[in-house]
C-alpha cells in the first residue's frame, strides 16, 4: 500500500482525472480510488472532502444537490471549464515529472 504522505500532491489529479469523465459523489469518488489502485491508495474521507473543499474553492469543480430515491439528497461534484484547463496542464506536468524522476531511477550517476 503506498503511504498518504507520498501521494499527498497527487490527490486532486486523482480526482480530477476521475471528474473528467463523469460527475461524481464522495462515497463513489472513494471506492473508485480504492478499486482502480487496486486497493494500494485508499483516499481518507477527510482528505476526500478537504480537497472538495479546496478546489471548489478555486473554481476547478462545482458541487451541486441531486434528488436520491431513498434518504437526502446527495451531493454531487463536476469540473468546470477552469478545472479542466488545470487537469491538462496538470496531467502534462505529471508526465513530464515522471520522465525525470524514472532518469534518476534508472540511471542514478548520469552516466
Amino acid at each position: 500500500m503506498v503511504s498518504s504522505d507520498s501521494m499527498r500532491g497527487f490527490n486532486d489529479l486523482i480526482i480530477l482525472s476521475l471528474l473528467d469523465t463523469e460527475d461524481s459523489y464522495g462515497y463513489k469518488l472513494s471506492n473508485q480510488i480504492k478499486k482502480i489502485s487496486k486497493g494500494n491508495y485508499v483516499m481518507k474521507e477527510t482528505t476526500l472532502y478537504s480537497a472538495f473543499n479546496r478546489l471548489e474553492k478555486k473554481n476547478w469543480i462545482a458541487s451541486y444537490k441531486r434528488d436520491e430515491t431513498f434518504g437526502k439528497p446527495r451531493t454531487y461534484y463536476r469540473m468546470t471549464s477552469l478545472g479542466r484547463e488545470i487537469y491538462h496542464t496538470k496531467k502534462k506536468e505529471w508526465q513530464e515529472t515522471q520522465l525525470i524522476i524514472n532518469t534518476f531511477l534508472e540511471n542514478p550517476k548520469g552516466e
